[in-house]
């Protein structure tokens, strides 16, 4: 009986949990912060146990990967690292879901020496979209296509039915990285010229509209550095590449208000007693005479009336209601609104999709543009689709490294076949799979 070491019980943890105990004859141990919910989601199973845990405490963080066979990770990606250390001087293997910083790549070479594999990214959105482009890339690659652009894009918002408030957005996993991950810089390619995009949310001013078969017209921006994955995707040569995130239209233009408030700074600030939410959105104003909304909206660059103003009041930004801490980040400060209004109530569900597009040239002249597209909603009153997509890649990842179906070692993302194919097959078996359309055109000497 193998013993696996899961670090965190977030809003994604269920589904992994579930799987590790009822498919496989594994013992978990559940090690976090939050013990009742851990319990909760645990159950009454005699091979699942609860411990409470703070993974920043190294001493008592030892002998627990010490113990396991695995390790796995559901925290914030800044943990991530610390603990693979700790899991290679140990020579356990661990697998996550978040990206893999360089600081996680540069463990590598101790990695292989050690004998074993930290496998990142493997999730939803870094995850399946990895597994599902490399394998379909591949397909194109074999059967004598060359790839000439490729776009994908994936995000999780309420279904229709959930979706119950003006921003069009709620939680469904850690409110926190939903929105750091929007203050990271990017890079894409575009008709073959690379553009860069500086960090703090610059990316909202880059959004274009997408339609996604079967659910309407969303918005996409840039996710990241889409350039570093050409040569792992095996793209070399491509004119355009472009890697992006999914919402609802008005996201980016509410998080580019968000951002000239000054929200997303994250150094703590001393707040006098009192200090309202509205104080905290007007700090940065020139100071004029006029109604204060009036002001707002004139330094956003944007209409009174507008549906932003509408989205930050309702989230109560400009309200009179006093922040409930002296010292914290405006992200911070931001965040416990969100909360407080934006996450899940039993009973809703939520949705996720994923769409690739592949634009692709045959040596006859012939040319094809390949949608393909995931699209998963929740359970009322079960599993999210987030939970889903992106605890069972882990999962069938772990059960894969332990029963010696995956041998790769070092530091990883689910690029190696030995990976994708069988992770992919699994996955399809619950229903978690990539549907296709194809439009065929021929490109001749008058084009």
């Amino acid at each position: 009986m193998k013993n696996v070491l899961v670090l965190g019980a977030g809003l994604v943890a269920r589904p992994l949990l579930r799987y590790l105990l009822t498919h496989y004859d594994h013992r978990v141990l559940v090690a976090t912060l939050d013990v009742p919910r851990a319990k909760q989601l645990m159950g009454e199973h005699p091979r699942g146990s609860v411990v409470h845990h703070d993974v920043t405490d190294l001493a008592r963080t030892t002998p627990l990967v010490a113990e396991a066979d695995m390790v796995v990770s559901l925290l914030p990606a800044e943990f991530n690292v610390p603990v693979a250390k700790l899991a290679i001087d140990l020579r356990t293997p661990m697998v996550n879901t978040s990206y893999a910083s360089s600081e996680m790549w540069a463990l590598d070479a101790q990695a292989r020496h050690a004998g074993v594999v930290i496998l990142n990214e493997m999730g939803l959105d870094p995850g399946i979209d990895h597994m599902s482009a490399i394998a379909r890339i591949h397909e194109i690659n074999l059967g004598g296509g060359r790839v000439t652009k490729f776009l994908s894009c994936c995000g999780g918002f309420p279904a229709q039915d959930a979706n119950t408030n003006p921003w069009g957005y709620k939680f469904s996993w850690n409110p926190r990285g939903v929105l750091r991950a929007g203050t990271q810089p990017a890079r894409f390619l575009r008709k073959g010229t690379v553009v860069e995009v500086e960090g703090g949310g610059a990316v909202f001013d880059h959004s274009w509209p997408l339609e996604v078969r079967g659910l309407g017209t969303f918005e996409m921006y840039p996710n990241r550095d889409s350039l570093k994955y050409i040569p792992l995707y095996d793209l070399e040569g491509v004119a355009g590449m472009f890697r992006a995130t999914l919402r609802y239209p008005g996201w980016c233009a509410t998080m580019r208000a968000i951002r000239l408030l000054g929200f997303f700074e994250t150094e703590p600030m001393d707040w006098p007693e009192g200090t309202t939410f509205l104080d905290v959105s007007t700090r940065l104003l020139p100071r004029e005479n006029g109604p204060l909304s009036a002001r707002i909206a004139g330094f956003l660059g944007i209409s009174l009336d507008s549906e932003e103003m509408a989205r930050l009041e309702w989230v109560g930004l400009f309200s009179d209601r006093p922040i409930d801490t002296t010292r914290s980040s405006p992200l911070d400060i931001l965040l416990a609104r969100m909360r407080a209004l934006m996450m899940y109530k039993t009973g809703d569900r939520d949705l996720v999709a994923m769409q690739h597009i592949f634009n692709v040239a045959y040596p006859d002249g012939s040319s094809e543009e390949i949608h393909s597209t995931l699209v998963k909603t929740g359970e009322p009153w079960g599993d999210t689709a987030m939970s889903r997509t992106v605890s069972l890649p882990a999962a069938i990842a772990v059960r894969l490294i332990l029963d010696e179906g995956i041998l790769a070692e070092g530091v990883q993302i689910p690029i190696l076949r030995e990976i994708y194919e069988p992770v992919l097959k699994e996955l399809g078996e619950y229903g978690v799979k990539m549907e296709e359309t194809r439009v065929r055109t021929f490109h001749g000497p008058l084009d």
